[in-house]
């Protein structure tokens, strides 16, 4: 069962519970393109994908894992980790705050705090105390300049 715990699957299984919000609890409008939570949620969800792009790349060009339990082999501290420490993980709280407001599930609104507050125990702070383990002082430095989220 350990395969499930990786945080896409979290996100999937957030993104489902509001799903199945939209469908037990329907609200005004379940087509929502062309209004503001639509659009809202389609800017914040390509702004997911984005930040994605933008962080990915970094672990291949330094050749360390982007698997979460795994031991960090470098420390990204350059790019878009000079303005969040988990680009990856905000990325995923954008999608599933972009999906909830494109589905207008509004009582789902509630589940992106929840999900941030899981990634952040189940992922955040096992890494960060590997990359203290792993890179000491240099990691001290990192985290005193740049923040968790954003």
């Amino acid at each position: 069962m350990r395969w499930l715990d990786y945080p896409p699957v979290w996100l999937l299984g957030f993104l489902g519970l509001a799903w199945g919000q939209v469908w037990l609890m329907p609200g005004p409008s379940m087509q929502p393109t062309g209004t503001w939570p639509g659009w809202l949620g389609g800017a914040l969800v390509l702004a997911g994908l984005g930040l994605m792009v933008l962080a990915t790349p970094q672990f291949l060009r330094l050749g360390t894992t982007l698997v979460p339990h795994r031991a960090p082999r470098a420390l990204i501290t350059g790019g878009i980790y000079r303005l969040s420490r988990n680009p990856i993980y905000l990325a995923d709280v954008l999608l599933l705050a972009g999906f909830v407001l494109r589905w207008e599930a509004w009582v789902s609104l509630l589940l992106v705090p929840v999900f941030m507050w899981v990634v952040e125990v189940r992922f955040i702070r096992p890494e960060e105390e590997r990359l203290h383990h792993a890179f000491g002082d240099d990691f001290n430095a990192y985290r005193a300049r740049v923040r968790r989220w954003i």
